[in-house]
């Protein structure tokens, strides 16, 4: 997603340029852009010229979107050991795996694609095939 909103949002990118450049593995690209394109967050296009552009505006999308649309929701921290308890009825960790989730949770539901992106956000919303 920040692939293509840094680059050309509204031109249709194929997951064999965009897997080279990233230097990661086509058909895995290709499953998450396909999960991507399902939930409306990327539009696809069948043929030579086809490829993926963004689906929506990037000020309209979060990171915790894109996280979760991929990956599920956002674990909530619970226990590292993957106990319900302490062997001493309390946490070792305190309340600290509970502040950092909702750190973490707060940051990405509030960080816009469009934050992360180089370009002016207004500019790539207007060019955005819907």
């Amino acid at each position: 997603m920040l692939y293509i909103a840094n680059h050309a949002p509204d031109r249709p990118w194929s997951a064999a340029e965009i897997a080279g450049d990233l230097a990661v593995s086509e058909a895995h690209l290709g499953k998450v852009l396909q999960r991507l394109t399902r939930l409306g967050f990327l539009n696809s296009r069948r043929g030579p010229k086809g490829g993926f552009a963004l689906g929506k505006a990037p000020d309209a999308i979060t990171i915790l979107d894109i996280l979760t649309a991929i990956d599920g929701p956002l674990d909530s921290g619970g226990c590292l050991l993957g106990r319900p308890l302490c062997p001493a009825n309390h946490c070792a960790m305190g309340d600290v795996l509970g502040r950092a989730y909702d750190l973490v949770h707060a940051h990405l539901s509030g960080t816009r694609l469009s934050d992360v992106t180089g370009h002016d956000a207004h500019a790539a919303a207007c060019s955005v095939h819907r």
